[in-house]
């Protein structure tokens, strides 16, 4: 099938064209496979750049690849330092209550969020690639661990031992990712498609707000299980224990955080508003709670926290049976979740930037932060996409906000933490609602629907398998359904019949283009992958099936016979 008008040549004519093609003569296997595996792992080519180079110069540029502020550093200017001064500012004081929220939520220690937003994002400043990722612990993730070493160890009875295997699992998500990093198998990641991270990242958020009613009513006991079914029952059957206080406290701030969310997100030019509140609910309910004792009434409050820097935990890593299957089992999924959610985010934003990242690179990056972090108290980070939006609004130009942020975290740890004293839990509820609010896209899930049913099926079986069953479920059903999708696409390739589109050349799926003509004498089918064994005998069904289908039609018109059938195998 061509662009221009065709005709058909004469027997004779055909004779005189034959043109015989010599078989090509085999390619030695080594070159070969080095060929394969140049394609499949270094599609960029990430060594050209070192290509008749000197060795200083190769030092150089090998020093810049795994350490990229070596490369911006000395062109950074005094306007850049002006602008990420700001967003440093901005992005810690939303830092600081989100790490202290996200901590609770991992049944780790509140000030565990505050030493993992110092030093992650110290190290990403100097290995990441992004300008606009902001570096923090997330919600799902924390979920993620609180359920999962839950299983083993309860937070409640030994919380040393649940928090050191936090560090652990925090460690060995880090082995998993700077690994895929280095042996280039990033495409992993890959296999956690759109429809999937919707349907997942809505189904955790939805989990995550239930849990939260335990600190929206004052409950002192809670189910340690996430499905919907085991919440709900836990919430109903303690009705007797709900305190007025709290809820009231709860839902106000509840408010106050979606009205100034919404505010910012339809005037984006006073993104700093919705950024400020969480710091600013903390703020005004320790001060609440304060002046009015309601610690005394029912409001549970935060309490000490530990003031001083990252104490070292290389030493309370834990590699022993039984528990280093846990930890290990944690720290894959909570790794590859995380791995998803930052280099998602930091892709979207170089794009609105018009720069490029380098996930392989990135990956290396994220891994030795939580590598690093887990030596120094710190559990698993990546770059959360509430933060790095804030990060971006405030017009951050490299990675030295994240520097700026987790020197203002530092001055926290080192003179405020007394301050959080009386900062009451119902409020970090609040603030974690609020968020995860924000990760519920029904927009996403509806545009699925309309342009793709099966993604759809994906999405709603993540989002039921986290919610009914476990996270751990959600995304076990969601990788399942995504790989099967995988396998029939390849295996049962779509075919569709092309027809000219009239006054043109043209062609164009006829069940599509009812308008399309079909050309006579001749079928133009479309196959939509690649022919190989796992379709071959499909396809050759199919395509037979097709014959038989169009002969049928012109016998019955009585025109002219099936004399050609053209394969259009172009892709796009």
């Amino acid at each position: 099938m061509g662009n221009g008008d065709f005709m058909y040549p004469s027997s004779s004519d055909r004779q005189c064209a034959t043109h015989r093609v010599a078989i090509p003569p085999p390619q030695p296997f080594f070159m070969s496979f080095k060929n394969s595996l140049k394609e499949t792992f270094f599609p960029d080519d990430p060594l050209r750049q070192f290509k008749n180079k000197t060795p200083s110069r190769r030092f150089i540029l090998g020093l810049q690849y795994f350490l990229p502020i070596l490369e911006w550093a000395p062109r950074y200017s005094f306007q850049f330092l002006k602008s990420d001064l700001v967003a440093g500012i901005t992005i810690a004081s939303l830092a600081i209550p989100q790490g202290i929220s996200y901590a609770k939520l991992a049944n780790l220690p509140p000030i565990l969020g505050l030493y993992s937003s110092f030093i992650p994002p110290l190290v990403y400043a100097m290995m990441g690639s992004s300008r606009d990722l902001a570096v923090g612990t997330v919600a799902v993730a924390s979920l993620l661990t609180a359920s999962m070493l839950g299983q083993e160890v309860n937070a409640s009875q030994n919380p040393t031992l649940f928090l050191h295997l936090a560090f652990t699992a925090t460690f060995f998500a880090g082995i998993l990712q700077a690994s895929l990093g280095l042996l280039r198998l990033g495409f992993i990641v890959d296999f956690l498609s759109h429809a999937t991270i919707v349907g997942f990242m809505a189904g955790a958020a939805t989990v995550v707000i239930l849990q939260q009613l335990k600190g929206i009513l004052g409950l002192d006991h809670f189910t340690h299980s996430t499905d919907i079914i085991s919440v709900l029952h836990s919430v109903f059957s303690q009705i007797h224990q709900w305190r007025w206080e709290s809820g009231v406290l709860g839902v106000g701030f509840l408010f106050f955080l979606l009205v100034t969310r919404y505010f910012s997100k339809r005037r984006p030019k006073f993104f700093w508003i919705s950024a400020m509140a969480p710091l600013t609910s903390v703020i005004l309910g320790s001060l609440l709670v304060y002046l009015t004792h309601a610690e005394k009434h029912g409001v549970q409050v935060i309490g000490n926290l530990k003031k001083g820097l990252n104490p070292l935990s290389f030493g309370d890593l834990v590699f022993t049976k039984p528990y280093i299957t846990t930890s290990l089992k944690t720290g894959i999924i909570t790794g590859i979740i995380a791995l998803a959610e930052g280099i998602a985010v930091g892709r979207s934003f170089a794009m609105f930037k018009h720069y490029h990242i380098d996930g392989n690179k990135e990956m290396v990056a994220i891994g030795t932060m939580n590598i690093v972090g887990s030596c120094f108290s710190c559990y698993l980070t990546t770059g959360p996409f509430s933060r790095s939006a804030v990060n971006f609004n405030a017009g951050c130009k490299t990675a030295m906000s994240n520097v700026i942020m987790a020197i203002a975290v530092m001055l926290t740890l080192l003179f405020l933490t007394p301050l959080f004293y009386y900062t009451p839990l119902v409020v970090l509820s609040a603030i974690i609602i609020s968020a995860m609010l924000g990760l519920i896209d029904y927009e996403a899930a509806i545009h699925l629907w309309n342009v793709d049913k099966f993604d759809f099926l994906v999405c709603i079986g993540a989002y039921a398998g986290v919610v009914f069953a476990s996270v751990e479920v959600g995304l076990v059903i969601a990788v399942a359904i995504s790989v099967v999708r995988l396998l029939l696409f390849v295996a049962r390739p779509r075919t569709s019949v092309l027809g000219n589109l009239p006054d043109s050349t043209i062609y164009r799926n006829v069940e599509q283009y009812p308008n399309a003509n079909h050309v006579h004498g001749v079928l133009i089918l479309e196959i939509d992958a690649p022919i190989y064994f796992a379709n071959s005998s499909y396809l050759r069904e199919r395509i037979s099936r097709w014959i038989d289908e169009e002969e049928d039609k012109l016998k019955a018109t009585g025109k002219t016979s099936l004399q050609y059938v053209i394969l259009d195998m172009t892709v796009g």
